[in-house]
């Protein structure tokens, strides 16, 4: 089977987590990458690259396998994580829109990726036929040689002819959900700055990630640390990047998060489902777009992200309004996955900008 030699390549090439995003030109090869690697599966591909970009930070080895056109949906995520900070990254992209594509809306977009790629710099390989996946070894020696992304363009006529994987047996689903919830949101003692600086004091060992613009600067202000990766980019990718240091390493994990961020991202039920125990998620919930001029989100008056995170599968949560309530949370929650729902003002600081180069902060967090 083709399929089993692409998976002789990874265990060849030290990869040890599949992140993937099914795409039904490549479910074989689905089947066998699930039975041999540590599988996450995610609902969407700019999470992939989150997740990937924090197993990398750790110094372990992933790939990232998904369908081409995810390349559009992760474009930025692309280019403001592995690519900026230098992470390698190597993408097994079903290639749609190109050989026999049956479905007109995989065509406009799929058709143009060479051109795409060349035009934001990132390599890529053609795998045309069975005859070119050696070559897969290859895209994998050079994102981790040059601390790139590199897409592997997969054309499904490599797969044909091929004898199905066998079908796996699915586990039973029968299960019930228990939840009563009542939320309570009171009137907040604290802005963001104040809830970092709150954290700041707690921390003692731990891996930190905190979302991009102003919660970066003020973490950093705050207290800097070579554990602490400031994002500079990549909206919505602080807890995936969270989740993906958080399986590699055993030491507690924070991720400093927002409501705008969570709002976007399909991570929650991914961090259910993976289940780690030292992963904890502290939502700075000020319920507005702090870093562009504190627009309204629809977590101001709506939603209550403590009950999303419950709704997604994550048991360990909990609503806070002050610095007390937080100092109490920090200790008094048991073992991840948890969610600390921090209820804050609007308002940012003054907190100057970064002086670290994004290479500046890989280097010294991966070392730490």
């Amino acid at each position: 089977m083709y399929e089993e030699q692409v998976a002789r390549i990874l265990h060849t090439e030290g990869i040890e987590y599949v992140v993937s995003l099914p795409c039904d030109r490549t479910k074989d090869l689905c089947m066998v990458l699930e039975d041999e690697f540590r599988y996450i599966t995610i609902s969407r591909e700019e999470d992939g690259v989150g997740v990937c970009s924090g197993i990398s930070l750790m110094n372990a080895r992933c790939i990232l396998q998904m369908q081409s056109s995810g390349l559009g949906n992760s474009l930025n995520a692309l280019l403001t994580l592995p690519a900026l900070y230098g992470l390698p990254l190597p993408i097994l992209a079903s290639w749609r829109g190109y050989y026999q594509e049956k479905i007109a809306a995989q065509i406009p977009f799929n058709e143009k990726i060479p051109e795409l790629l060349d035009l934001y710099g990132i390599a890529y390989t053609r795998i045309l036929t069975p005859e070119d996946i050696p070559q897969i070894k290859d895209v994998i020696i050079d994102a981790y040689e040059k601390h790139r992304p590199h897409v592997a363009l997969i054309s499904p006529l490599v797969w044909e002819g091929d004898a199905p994987a066998k079908r796996c047996q699915f586990k039973p689903r029968e299960r019930r959900t228990n939840l009563t919830y009542t939320g309570e949101f009171k009137k907040p003692e604290m802005k963001r700055a104040d809830a970092i600086n709150t954290i700041a004091e707690l921390l003692q060992n731990e891996f930190v990630v905190s979302n991009i613009g102003v919660p970066s600067k003020e973490l950093h202000t705050a207290r800097d640390r070579d554990r602490n990766f400031y994002m500079l980019g990549s909206y919505t990718q602080a807890t995936p990047i969270g989740l993906g240091i958080s399986l590699v390493t055993s030491d507690q994990v924070i991720v400093l998060d927002g409501d705008g961020s969570l709002l976007g991202t399909a991570i929650l039920p991914v961090v259910a489902a993976t289940n780690p125990k030292n992963l904890t998620i502290v939502c700075l919930d000020n319920g507005v777009y702090g870093s562009t001029g504190d627009q309204c989100s629809p977590a101001y008056q709506t939603i209550d992200l403590e009950l999303i995170a419950k709704a997604n599968g994550i048991i360990h949560t909990i609503k806070v309004h002050s610095a007390e309530e937080l100092k109490a949370a920090w200790s008094s929650l048991p073992e991840g996955p948890r969610f600390i729902h921090v209820v804050i003002e609007p308002g940012n600081s003054t907190a100057p900008n970064i002086s670290l180069s994004p290479h500046d902060i890989r280097n010294r967090f991966s070392a730490g």
